[in-house]
């Protein structure tokens, strides 16, 4: 189910990181939040395994914050990070996406209690399934996936919310030839807007664990962030002025 290559390049985790704040219970988890409710508009960020307190995924929430959104980072892996060199599979046991689903439900519906109703949400990796099971489920009204982990063409088969999809080139959990499979299923579906794009030259993993010393990679991770960031405004912004 997961290879080496969803592990790769582990960030340096801060606790300290990120110009937002950590409240220490929202929808029964901790999480990192920037922004503020009065945005109106939320976006939920959800991590991959190395989980809410990496520097790069904090640096992202508060891009997305500054573009005017109320966003949240919950620790859906409760204080347990992946640590690399341990057997994932056996991490995996305790750290489904399918649980990390099931908390995301009730994040959304603390965000909802904010008096907020357009609400979108971003996956990277382990985070792209969470993210597509809130789609599946209509939790959300857009949704962003990059370089996801465990999600099948059965998965956006079902998705019920305008969804966007950055990939790379050489990614072996979602390569290129599956991701284009997704592209297609989505544009099968007229009820919901699709967006797919495959990054030349990078890995899975290129958009968050990205070295802020390496300028080819800092490029292409920031060229994912304006991407995902032009989505959820799309989808987010004009549909709440539309109301």
């Amino acid at each position: 189910m997961a290879s080496p290559q969803c592990c790769a390049n582990p960030p340096t985790l801060d606790a300290a990181s990120g110009q937002g704040s950590v409240v220490e219970d929202f929808g029964g988890l901790p999480a990192y939040v920037a922004g503020s409710p009065d945005a109106g508009l939320a976006v939920v960020l959800v991590s991959d395994v190395y989980g809410f307190e990496a520097p790069n995924l904090r640096k992202i929430a508060d891009k997305v914050a500054a573009a005017g959104f109320f966003v949240v980072v919950p620790d859906f892996l409760y204080g347990d990070p992946f640590v690399l060199g341990s057997p994932i599979q056996d991490w995996l046991k305790s750290h489904s996406p399918e649980k990390g689903f099931e908390d995301a439900k009730q994040v959304i519906t603390a965000v909802k209690s904010k008096g907020i109703s357009k609400i979108g949400a971003v996956g990277f990796c382990w985070g792209a399934k969470v993210v597509t099971e809130l789609a599946k489920a209509a939790e959300i009204q857009a949704g962003v996936l990059l370089h996801p982990s465990f999600v099948t063409v059965d998965d956006i088969k079902e998705v019920k919310s305008h969804l966007a999809i950055l990939g790379a080139e050489t990614d072996n959990l979602s390569p290129p030839a599956l991701v284009k499979e997704f592209e297609q299923v989505l544009a099968s579906n007229s009820q919901f807007e699709s967006f797919v794009k495959i990054f030349p030259g990078v890995i899975h993993g290129w958009s968050v664990r990205y070295q802020s010393h390496d300028e080819v990679a800092v490029k292409a991770a920031e060229e994912a962030h304006q991407d995902l960031l032009d989505w959820l405004n799309k989808h987010l912004k004009k549909a709440s002025t539309s109301l």
